[in-house]
């Protein structure tokens, strides 16, 4: 690690510690589908960390070698990615699969397409947990997550849920990935500068305990990004920090009840 923005995280979580709270910090990691040597490595630094990690698959694109794989390796959690990662999203318009231009009905149909195949491979270790594809759900669609069987939505920070509702908001804040400047891993300066603010940011500005949650993609990964993953596990042995299992975000204490995966 280098000293400068680690040393800045570290007398952050010292201001945590001494008021009495706790960051509860929990991973995400996106377009899962099939076996390769970096969800290994994702799945070998959560191990070695004790680090479950959310692992959003994508159902109609994963392939069958991916279930036998995910049996060996239980730190990571599978839920669902969208339905086939497809853009539906009119050309000049922000990518989505779920955006407000498509009819509900058919919405509905992909998404428990999806839910069915995702059960079919992969059983009850799924996480009744939706991750939109792009982060994007217009809030009417958001809204009936509930009634296909989701306790929980996950997308980035800033988005909110419609009128209508929803279930349960659990948005990740930090980005590893430079998507914009050559979909490469960014510095760990940048990162590590833009936790501390959010950190210090919602210290002075909230009460208790926080939740933070950091989003992945093993698939794109670089060797910057692997190793800021790395070293934030190391910081996170920090009494401020707790390594939550994105589980609990769904399941009732001491129960291993999952949702079933609805009608065929």
């Amino acid at each position: 690690m280098t000293a400068s923005p680690w040393h800045a995280l570290a007398l952050e979580l010292d201001h945590w510690s001494a008021s009495g709270r706790q960051i509860d910090l929990w991973l995400r990691d996106d377009d899962a589908v099939a076996p390769s040597p970096a969800l290994d490595r994702l799945s070998e630094l959560a191990e070695r960390f004790a680090a479950p990690i959310l692992l959003a698959v994508i159902p109609l694109l994963a392939e069958p070698e991916l279930a036998p794989a995910l049996r060996g390796m239980p730190q990571l959690r599978p839920c669902q990615h969208g339905a086939i990662h497809r853009n539906h999203t009119p050309a000049g318009g922000k990518k989505s699969e779920f955006g407000a231009e498509r009819d509900a009905d058919h919405v509905d149909a992909d998404i428990a397409q999806g839910r069915r195949r995702l059960y079919d491979l992969l059983g009850g270790d799924v996480l009744p947990i939706f991750v939109p594809p792009w982060n994007r759900i217009a809030p009417s669609h958001a809204a009936r997550l509930g009634a296909l069987g989701f306790s929980g939505l996950s997308c980035f920070r800033g988005f909110r849920l419609g009128s209508d509702g929803g279930p349960r908001l659990l948005n990740t804040h930090i980005d590893v990935m430079n998507w914009h400047g050559g979909r490469v891993g960014r510095l760990a300066a940048d990162v590590v500068g833009e936790l501390v603010t959010l950190l210090a940011d919602r210290r002075m500005a909230e009460t208790g305990n926080i939740e933070i949650g950091l989003l992945l993609h093993h698939r794109d990964h670089d060797e910057t990004a692997w190793s800021f993953l790395s070293d934030l596990l190391q910081a996170a042995a920090h009494p401020a920090i707790r390594l939550v299992d994105p589980a609990s975000f769904v399941r009732l204490p001491g129960s291993d009840r999952q949702c079933d995966p609805g009608p065929r």
